[in-house]
C-alpha cells in the first residue's frame, strides 16, 4: 500500500445449497487465509452464503433470517484481521428480496449492495426471487444490531488516508448489461472494481468472459476482481467453474481458468498508477452527488508484489515482438508518406551511419516512399564518414544503400573536423566527449 499497491484476492466457495453454517464455515476459511497473505480486499462469490441454485427456497423466512446471521457473524470474524472482505448473500429489505454483496472489515459491515441488473433469460430468472436495487433510494440504510448501514448500489469505499485506495462493487449481471454500474461508479471515482459472481460455463462464454473483465478495465482505466461460483454449485441445469480474474487496465493479471483447481487467485493493483492515468484523461465526469461515499481505515502496511512488473513494457518479449515492429514502422511511414505529398518533397535527404537509428530512418523513408509511388532512387543517403568511423560501419551503410537501391553520396568530414578541433583548440589525439561531440555536430 506504501508504494500505491494494494493486494487483490477473488476466492470461491465449496457450497452446499442452503445449508448456510456448512458455507459460512468455507468462508472464515477463506477470510483467514487471505488474512495471512495480507490481502488488503478479498472477493467471495454471488449468494456464497446461501448458494445461487437456491430457487425458490430464497422465500423461505428460515433461510433469510440464517443468512442475516450469516451476515452478522461473519461481520463479527473479521474483527482483528486484516482483509476487506465481500461476501454474496440474500437479505430483504421493505419487504423485498435483494441479491446482495456486503462489504466487511475488522468487525463493522461497511455498506451492502444489492444487485441492479437482474437476469431473465436462458437459465437465469432472478426477477421470480429478487428486487433490482434500481428502485431504492440513494441515501437507503440497512437497519442491523441498531446501526444503519448504507444499502445501495451508488456506494463509493473509500480509504481514510490513501486517496487512490478507493473501490466499489457490481454485481454479475451488473458487468454484462448494456450500462453498467461500473461508468458510473468509476467516473465518480472508484478506481477498483470488485464483482462477486456466479455466471454458469457454456461453450465460448469464458473466453468473452475474459475479454469483458480486460476491457472494462481498460475503458474505465481501473482495476477489477471477478469472483465465480465454485463447481460445487452445479446442478444439472447450470454448471459453475470458478473462473477468477484479476485485470487493471485491460491486463489481465492472474486468472484461475475454468474448472482450475485453486484456493485463491492473488495479485496486486497498482492504484496510484491508474489515478495517474486518470488524470491525464478527461472523460471521467458525472454527476458525483449521486453517489455516497463510505470511508474506512485500513493500516497502511508494505505489499509484497507477486506479479510480474515488465522492465521493458513497450518491447514485447514474446512472439508479437515482430508485429509490434511492424506497426511502428508503418506507423512512421503512413506519417511520413502525409509529409511529402503535403510539402511536394521532390527528394528525401537521410544521414546513414550504418547504425540502428539511421537504418530505421531509411527503412520508414523507403516504406514511404512506396506508399507514395516514388522511386526509391528519390532517397539521397549520405554517408559521412571520419576517423572516428569503422571499416565496419561504412560498409554497413553502404551495402544496405546498394541493396535497398536508395542514391547513395559519401561526404568526407575529416577536414571540416580538423578544422574545427583547430578553432576550439582540441587535441586530435585526446579521445574525449568533445572528440566524439565534433563530428557529431558536423554530421549535423
Amino acid at each position: 500500500m506504501k508504494d500505491g499497491f494494494i493486494k487483490v484476492a477473488a476466492a470461491a466457495v465449496e457450497i452446499k445449497v442452503a445449508d448456510v453454517k456448512s458455507n459460512v464455515q468455507r468462508m472464515k476459511e477463506k477470510i483467514m487465509a487471505a488474512d495471512a497473505l495480507k490481502v488488503n480486499i478479498l472477493v467471495l462469490p454471488e449468494l456464497c452464503v446461501t448458494g445461487y441454485t437456491c430457487g425458490d427456497l430464497f422465500f423461505s423466512s428460515s433461510l433469510l433470517l440464517k443468512s442475516h446471521e450469516a451476515l452478522l457473524e461473519l461481520a463479527a470474524f473479521t474483527l482483528g484481521k486484516y482483509p476487506a472482505v465481500v461476501i454474496g448473500l440474500p437479505l430483504t429489505y421493505g419487504g423485498k428480496i435483494y441479491n446482495c454483496a456486503a462489504v466487511l472489515l475488522n468487525g463493522r459491515i461497511l455498506g451492502i449492495v444489492p444487485k441492479t441488473m437482474l437476469p431473465n433469460y436462458g437459465e437465469f430468472y432472478e426477477k421470480r426471487h429478487f428486487e433490482s436495487a434500481s428502485a431504492l433510494p440513494r441515501l437507503a440504510s440497512y437497519l442491523t444490531e441498531g446501526e444503519n448501514i448504507p444499502f445501495g448500489s451508488h456506494l463509493i469505499f473509500r480509504h481514510s488516508r490513501m486517496e487512490d485506495y478507493t473501490f466499489a462493487v457490481e454485481i454479475c449481471e451488473d458487468l454484462w448489461a448494456a450500462e453498467t454500474s461500473s461508468t458510473g461508479l468509476c467516473k465518480a471515482g472508484a478506481v477498483l472494481i470488485v464483482n462477486p459472481s456466479a455466471s454458469d460455463e457454456t461453450l465460448g462464454k469464458a473466453e468473452y468472459r475474459r475479454k469483458l473483465v480486460s476491457m472494462t478495465s481498460a475503458r474505465l482505466l481501473c482495476g477489477y476482481v471477478y469472483s465465480d461460483a465454485d463447481s460445487s454449485e452445479s446442478t444439472g441445469d447450470m454448471v459453475f467453474s470458478r473462473h477468477m480474474i484479476i485485470a487493471e487496465n485491460g491486463n489481465i493479471l492472474a486468472e484461475n481458468k475454468p474448472f482450475e483447481e485453486s484456493d485463491m487467485t492473488v495479485s496486486e493493483i497498482d492504484m496510484s498508477f491508474l489515478s495517474g492515468e486518470r488524470r491525464k484523461n478527461t472523460s471521467f465526469l458525472c454527476e458525483k452527488d449521486a453517489y455516497v461515499s463510505v470511508y474506512f481505515d485500513q493500516e497502511i502496511q508494505e505489499t509484497y508484489l507477486t506479479r510480474t512488473i515488465d522492465r521493458n513494457p513497450f518491447v514485447p518479449g514474446d512472439s508479437t515482438v515482430k508485429e509490434r515492429a511492424e506497426m511502428i514502422l508503418t506507423i512512421q511511414s503512413y506519417g511520413l508518406k502525409k509529409r511529402i505529398l503535403h510539402t511536394g518533397a521532390k527528394k528525401l535527404v537521410i544521414g546513414i551511419s550504418g547504425g540502428l537509428d539511421s537504418t530505421l530512418a531509411l527503412l520508414a523513408s523507403l516504406r514511404a516512399m512506396t506508399l507514395a509511388k516514388r522511386p526509391a532512387s528519390d532517397i539521397i543517403a549520405v554517408t559521412m564518414p571520419c576517423f572516428g568511423t569503422t571499416q565496419r560501419t561504412r560498409s554497413n551503410a553502404v551495402r544496405l544503400c546498394e541493396g535497398l537501391g536508395v542514391t547513395l553520396r559519401e561526404i568526407n568530414i575529416t577536414n571540416s573536423v580538423l578544422s574545427h578541433f583547430a578553432d576550439i583548440g582540441q587535441d586530435p589525439n585526446r579521445f574525449d566527449v568533445t572528440f566524439e561531440n565534433g563530428q557529431a555536430r558536423e554530421r549535423t
